[in-house]
């Protein structure tokens, strides 16, 4: 995944970020007429969730890890057998680069998919998904904890709403 030249400091800088900023570029294409072994080689090889099916030189799918799973693995097809384009999702969904994180999450929920694709024009700039989401989320809350570990002040306390006790008495 693509790194922010500074470390996001809260949770509404990050859904505020533009989609670029958190597109992942190790981005695999694959020919539709490959086979699902194809796709799984190279998915594991590059560390990557998903594989891009082109036509012609054209994105015209994507295939992920849980399509493989339920759509040949699950049902006990051959894996060098089954073609990409039998298990394709298409349309795909993509956003433009300049589009939040928040719209990009939003028309996942919408769609229920765990990736989108970030694209200018006919140029697909990265995959956003939502393990990369996730992770980032966890980076931000445990650097915002840090922060109050070393004394910054993360929050503002109403010092009337704290009850203060002397050794045993509270």
């Amino acid at each position: 995944m693509n790194e922010f030249s500074t470390e996001p400091t809260s949770m509404s800088f990050l859904l505020m970020s533009p989609a670029r900023k958190l597109a992942d570029s190790n981005v695999i294409m694959v020919d539709y007429n490959d086979s699902s072994d194809t796709a799984i080689r190279l998915m594991k090889e590059k560390q990557t969730k998903c594989v891009l099916i082109s036509r012609g030189g054209e994105v015209v799918g994507i295939v992920t890890k849980t399509d493989i799973l339920y759509k040949v693995l699950s049902q006990g097809k051959n894996p060098s057998k089954v073609r990409l384009e039998e298990i394709m999702t298409s349309p795909i969904l993509a956003v433009d680069p300049d589009s939040t994180v928040q719209e990009a999450l939003s028309i996942m929920d919408k769609h229920t998919i765990r990736q989108i694709v970030v694209s200018s024009g006919s140029s697909v700039v990265g995959i956003i998904s939502r393990d990369d989401l996730f992770e980032r989320e966890h980076l931000t809350t445990t650097s915002a904890e840090d922060t109050a570990i070393q004394g910054t002040p993360v929050c503002i306390i109403n010092p009337d709403a704290i009850l203060f006790g002397k050794g045993s008495e509270t």
